[in-house]
């Protein structure tokens, strides 16, 4: 059974979770937009993975005997200057992602949640593994810089990135 303080940032974290699928629907949104279908492929399928997670929380909290509290999901922003800005806010979101995740593993540590903080250890790995796709995408953007036909070849790497269910 999960201790109430413990359930609170779980049902936090579910909350993020949407916020960052959200994000990132709107930023596929925004690349298709702009005709970078690559780039709107891509974080389309990031956007997936981050409800994947959210429901990984919801079903955990459920399994604890937790309640599950959703809560009110911000509107994300629509358009970005540039890829590169909006892959800076990637990154960022990830960072700020990673920096609640291990707050809750700090958290589960205090609580004595031993079943929560190993449920927790996915998404640090997974946190790691988000945050270094970012930072690759980010950097081969600013090595683009201005040059059209490499944003043209990055989209079109970009668009071969497919959703995985299993993660």
């Amino acid at each position: 059974m999960l201790n109430e303080k413990v359930c609170e940032e779980l049902n936090n974290q579910l909350n993020a979770e949407l916020y960052s699928s959200y994000l990132y629907l709107s930023m596929s949104a925004f690349f298709k937009f702009i005709n970078l279908g690559g780039f709107s492929s891509w974080i389309y399928v990031h956007a997936q993975e981050e409800l994947l997670h959210a429901m990984k929380y919801y079903d955990f909290i459920k399994q604890r005997g937790g309640r599950v509290v959703l809560k009110e999901i911000k509107a994300p922003p629509k358009d970005w200057e540039s890829p590169t800005l909006a892959f800076e806010n990637v990154l960022e979101h990830e960072l700020s992602v990673t920096k609640m995740i291990n707050e809750l593993v700090s958290i589960t540590i205090k609580e004595r949640d031993a079943a929560s903080n190993v449920f927790i250890q996915w998404f640090v790995t997974e946190q790691a593994e988000e945050e270094s796709k970012a930072k690759d995408v980010l950097g081969k953007l600013k090595l683009i810089g201005n040059a059209q036909g490499g944003l043209f070849m990055l989209d079109r790497e970009l668009s071969l990135r497919k959703f995985a269910s299993s993660k």
